[in-house]
């Protein structure tokens, strides 16, 4: 047993002995409905109103809340939404490490739209682009460190004991001289009305001292998904709500023109009301699968659209198009395009040469084929404010076009971002991509609340998918085999002229991504886009244009390398001798694999084998794959994937390392059978059964090597993603002797036998 005397810890009674100030900043956080006797911090500044004269840049801000409730729990609203990537858990390891306190301790949630929860240095809020944790870590830091010197400045004036004297151990203040701590939860209600520190004005923990960041961790929302506690949008139930489901045209910006068994439909089982919406017959039933019934069974006399719809991000989708022919259509143009990235006269240097090695390479269209379905439940409160809960990846910029389609103010919509069921870029905003409108008008109808769930068959019928591309490259060899020029056209329409509009004389960098800004040093280059316009809608997946440019640019490099008789992992090295960081990922990779071996050769199981090489510099971070694949009755069987990503330094190790996982299994999946094909306007595959994924027999064995070089912070959860794809296809073109150049595999026959 301790000595009575021996580390006392205050008690709740003593501690009401504090004075006590109300203090503005108290009287907005009750008004906010925030807990009585909390330890609330936001940005650093006053609350609410009262800080928004003082707003600083964004840089000095730290803008998510941070409640400390007197069981001395810890609640942190993320600025992000969780979607499987590890953002919660990254975001209490990084306030964890500052504020001192056990990140495993913590309950995060996704903190509502507004401006106080713009965490990230560039102004932005949005969960994607891999930039959660690298834009938003030093603002987090810094709000656990405002909150441990405020914790501390309660706990000097209730110990009574200078400031300087003080430390911290997790959860507590600690003054060593007499002894004495109190926990945070006792200090919580006296922080509360202590002066709120400049942020510039906390000292930041030094790397070595770091306890949490950079070490590996269980994920905070591994026990709530394993046991099915775990809410997503899908489950969210509200009294008194209805179920609905949709029949969407067949193709996009035709109209109903008649229900032809419109009296059948509204008596059939558990229906509420049947209603027209802007192409689509909706269904209000009790329950959702009485309302999928109906509105599968609506026979629907659909009209051709009269005009091109306004504004120019919608459009019409016209009733021959099809996939191979827009293919077609791409790989046929011949312009310059317009210029994006230019070193010295590549086009001149290649219109003069004697000897171009030229190739035509090809991208197609993919689904997002999340998991979770697309839903929406809107409610409508007595108070003229809407509650509305979708999958999402940017609260603002969804909740001020909610705003617009319910007829209100942003401040009346209260949208709640539950977890996602998978996303790739599936849950930005995209016009008739979401059933959120749909459940509004709905909800607004029918004077109930409204939870609408798309069918899959719904959601592939209006998911925004990834362009398709034909990019044509060329290049010319010195002497010694070395590439002296290269150029790439790239004819497309990126997303980012898909969802904001053509400029003209301006390449989309969407489009060039993983083309452009290669490392390799290349004396003449020139990446161009020929700008064409798609018919389908167009959106962001998984590492954007990374996902499909680094496997041409990658590809084709390989080409060059044939051409020039030297081997691909050798000419990588010699273009990147004067980049350390990249020239010691390179030597990474080959070290994981066990040393670098082309093949083709027998592997111990009979099976002839081949690898292919390929880096990506995506998302602020460096990555180099090796691939190494056989032939088996007729289908490509990729049995090892090694990767090195660098992403300069790393909050949880065991979560990067789960993110390039996921990403190989991605990065396989559109390699090898994945492609959205359009028929007669129409997509010929409406669920799994007709849209392959990998499958897991096809999936390979990952290995992963973490490489911390120092540098600037990247992205973790899409880097992992577009190395993949390039490392496999010249694996498989070396084992067969037939270039490949264009996905997925699937498509290509390999029937003919391969030996060593």
């Amino acid at each position: 047993m301790k000595a009575a005397d021996e580390n006392p810890v205050m008690t709740q009674a003593e501690l009401s002995d504090q004075p006590v100030n109300v203090s503005r900043r108290r009287f907005l956080l009750s008004s906010a409905g925030l807990t009585a006797g909390a330890f609330v911090l936001g940005v650093g500044l006053p609350a609410g109103k009262a800080r928004a004269a003082d707003s600083k840049a964004y840089a000095t801000k730290v803008p998510a809340f941070l409640e400390i409730l007197a069981d001395n729990s810890v609640r942190l609203q993320s600025p992000f939404v969780e979607g499987g990537q590890g953002v919660y858990s990254a975001m209490a390891q990084i306030v964890g490490e500052e504020l001192d306190v056990d990140p495993a301790s913590f309950i995060v949630v996704s903190a509502p739209a507004g401006a106080d929860y713009v965490a990230m240095d560039n102004g932005m809020r949005i969960t994607g682009g891999s930039m959660s944790v690298r834009t938003s870590y030093t603002n987090m830091r810094r709000l656990g460190a405002l909150a441990r010197k405020m914790l501390m400045e309660a706990g000097a004036a209730a110990l009574n004991v200078p400031f300087a004297e003080l430390t911290t151990e997790p959860g507590k203040v600690v003054h060593a001289k007499s002894g004495r701590s109190v926990t945070y939860g006792k200090l919580a209600s006296a922080a509360l009305d202590m002066p709120v520190p400049a942020p510039e004005s906390v000292t930041l923990r030094d790397k070595k001292d770091f306890r949490w960041i950079g070490k590996a961790m269980d994920r905070l929302d591994v026990y709530d998904k394993s046991t099915g506690k775990a809410e997503y949008s899908i489950d969210i139930k509200v009294d008194g709500m209805l179920h609905a489901a949709v029949q969407h045209a067949p193709r996009l910006g035709m109209t109903v023109a008649e229900v032809r068994n419109l009296s059948q439909i509204k008596n059939m089982k558990g229906v509420h009301s049947v209603h027209i919406l802007d192409g689509a017959v909706a269904v209000v039933a009790e329950r959702w699968w009485h309302a999928k019934q109906a509105a599968e069974a609506a026979q629907v006399a659909w009209a051709e659209a009269e005009s091109e719809p306004a504004g120019g991000v919608l459009r019409n989708m016209p009733a021959d198009y099809s996939t191979d022919g827009h293919a077609d259509l791409l790989a046929s143009k011949t312009a310059a395009g317009v210029a994006f990235e230019t070193e010295g006269d590549a086009r001149a240097m290649l219109d003069s040469a004697d000897d171009v090695l030229a190739s035509t390479y090809r991208t197609q269209h993919v689904h997002h084929a999340q998991l979770e379905p697309p839903s929406a439940l809107a409610k409508f409160n007595a108070d003229g404010t809407l509650d509305i809960w979708l999958p999402n990846q940017a609260q603002d910029m969804f909740r001020g076009d909610i705003a617009k389609r319910a007829g209100l103010k942003p401040e009346q919509v209260n949208l709640h971002s539950p977890m996602l069921g998978g996303f790739f870029g599936r849950h930005f905003l995209y016009a008739a991509a979401s059933p959120y409108p749909q459940a509004i008008e709905l909800a607004q109808k029918t004077g109930r609340p409204i939870k609408l769930i798309w069918s899959r068959e719904e959601e592939f019928l209006r998911d925004t998918m990834r362009p398709m591309a034909a990019v044509k490259l060329r290049a010319t060899l010195d002497a010694n085999g070395m590439p002296k020029a290269l150029e790439s056209i790239s004819a497309t329409e990126g997303p980012g002229q898909a969802l904001y509009g053509y400029q003209e004389g301006k390449a989309d960098s969407f489009a060039l991504e993983g083309i452009s800004g290669k490392a390799y040093k290349i004396p003449n280059v020139r990446i161009a886009q020929e700008y064409v316009k798609n018919p389908a809608m167009q959106g962001y997946w998984r590492s954007v244009g990374h996902s499909m440019n680094d496997f041409v640019y990658e590809c084709f490099f390989d080409e060059v390398a044939d051409k020039g008789g030297i081997d691909p992992y050798e000419l990588r090295l010699r273009l990147l001798k004067d980049n350390e960081r990249l020239t010691n990922l390179l030597n990474a990779v080959v070290e994981l694999s066990g040393g670098w071996r082309r093949g083709p050769y027998t592997a111990d199981d009979g099976s002839v084998r081949a690898r292919g090489i390929a880096m990506a510099s995506p998302f602020g971070s460096e990555t180099a794959s090796i691939a190494e694949v056989s032939i088996h009755n007729g289908e490509v069987r990729v049995h090892n994937v090694w990767q090195a990503i660098d992403p300069g330094s790393v909050v949880n190790p065991r979560v990067v390392e789960a993110q390039v996982q996921s990403a190989v299994a991605l990065g396989l999946s559109e390699t090898l059978v994945e492609e959205a094909v359009y028929k007669n306007g129409e997509p010929t595959a409406r669920n799994y059964d007709m849209y392959p994924i990998l499958r897991p027999s096809q999936m390979a064995d990952v290995h992963v090597k973490v490489v911390e070089s120092g540098a600037k912070m990247g992205g973790v959860g899409e880097p992992g993603l577009p190395s993949v794809p390039p490392a496999v296809i010249n694996a498989v073109s070396h084992l067969t002797g037939k270039r490949i150049r264009s996905m997925p595999l699937s498509r290509h026959d390999f029937s003919k036998k391969t030996k060593a």
